[in-house]
């Protein structure tokens, strides 16, 4: 599959530049990667060729970081100026025409958020390939002043926002949720990631930013990539058509999850050390290895918190070293995910990686329902 990512705004410019340092440089998935920001250091700070990066905004409600005043309305219309200018630089700089575009954006704020209904509307009028939208979601201390945990004492496993962490945004999900729905049916699909929920204890937001943005960017790119592989042919290919079913065209809040373990891959000659040759896995391992990590990628911890069983349609990639890839783990992989599905639109495949060193599942969850979005809509009104 030929993905091609647009970073839009600081967050979703910092995640296109986590994908594009994911993607495995023997599965080249990525076409092009195109950075979008108000704010020039952002697209400094990143090592997307300066051919595919631009700064807009100038002169707009959309320069500064409070350009809006809490407008959401006027950001709208400052974004919907500004995409022509945007898609220029697309035009002159795309390479190869995608099977499909990838969209990133954080939600809540005030640059990024605001543009995304008109470039992904535009890029529906112009492109011939589905437009989805990874998107993330506002953590609680963001707007909540009580959320950082100032009050709850020095056991409570959260931190009370520090100098370090980001400034706050009161109305960030109240942005972040009419964003949301000026997406709906505009978008082919939405992936969503969750900050909150992927906060770890006594850590801000400025810190989990790189650890975070590498959780997600290893997701992207374990699902997108898919069965592209340089000699290797997967038993079961998951190609851009299949993913184009599984999110598909209605706008589907999708989860993704992941899951991997490490596998030996080769064994010596007298157990020296020496002559390392390519090791033979007994089925039983291989099932083990694969049970676990399909296991991990639906009962783990998802992008979006969300019963698996809400989710209308599913996609488990199993990936690794060809000799742990054998039909029966994959079979029963496919069926233990298949099991936890709600809805009939399940689809599987693998993904051969002779390099790699670990046995992962990348778990796609289509259109779920997350108590999560009913709580920001709650803190929104």
């Amino acid at each position: 599959m030929q993905l091609e990512v647009l970073g839009l705004g600081g967050a979703g410019c910092r995640l296109a530049d986590a994908i594009r340092a994911a993607a495995p440089a023997d599965h080249a998935f990525l076409t092009d990667v195109f950075a979008f920001d108000t704010d020039e250091s952002t697209l400094q700070g990143t090592v997307i060729p300066e051919s595919h990066r631009a700064q807009y905004g100038q002169g707009t409600a959309l320069e500064g970081s409070n350009g809006l005043d809490g407008d959401l309305e006027q950001g709208f219309e400052a974004g919907q100026a500004v995409v022509d200018d945007l898609l220029a630089v697309r035009e002159r700089a795309a390479s190869t025409a995608p099977d499909a575009i990838l969209v990133t954006v954080g939600l809540g704020g005030t640059t990024g958020g605001p543009t995304a209904p008109a470039l992904v509307a535009t890029l529906q009028r112009t492109v011939d390939a589905p437009v989805y939208v990874l998107a993330t979601l506002p953590a609680d201390r963001e707007f909540d002043p009580d959320a950082g945990g100032a009050d709850r004492g020095p056991h409570s496993g959260v931190t009370a926002t520090t100098e370090s962490d980001e400034p706050p945004r009161p109305a960030a999900a109240s942005h972040a949720i009419r964003t949301l729905e000026a997406l709906d049916g505009l978008a082919n699909a939405i992936v969503l990631f969750d900050n909150e929920a992927w906060l770890r204890p006594g850590e801000t937001l400025a810190d989990a930013r790189s650890r975070s943005n590498r959780e997600v960017a290893t997701r992207v790119a374990a699902v997108f990539a898919g069965s592209d592989t340089d000699g290797t042919v997967a038993q079961t290919v998951i190609d851009a058509s299949d993913i184009a079913r599984i999110l598909g065209t209605e706008s589907a809040i999708v989860s993704l999850g992941y899951g991997e373990q490490a596998v030996e891959t080769t064994s010596s000659r007298f157990g020296l050390g020496l002559l390392p040759t390519e090791r033979a896995v007994e089925t039983s391992e291989a099932v083990s290895a694969v049970e676990t990590v399909v296991r991990k990628g639906v009962r783990g911890k998802l992008s979006l918190e969300c019963a698996p069983e809400t989710a209308a349609r599913g996609l488990l990639v199993v990936g690794g070293p060809p000799s742990w890839l054998n039909r029966q783990a994959i079979a029963e992989g496919q069926r233990a995910f298949q099991s936890t599905i709600g809805g009939t639109g399940v689809l599987g495949g693998d993904a051969p990686r002779p390099d790699g060193e670990t046995v992962f599942a990348a778990v796609v969850l289509a259109g779920v329902e997350s108590d999560r979005l009913e709580r920001l809509r709650a803190a929104a009104d």
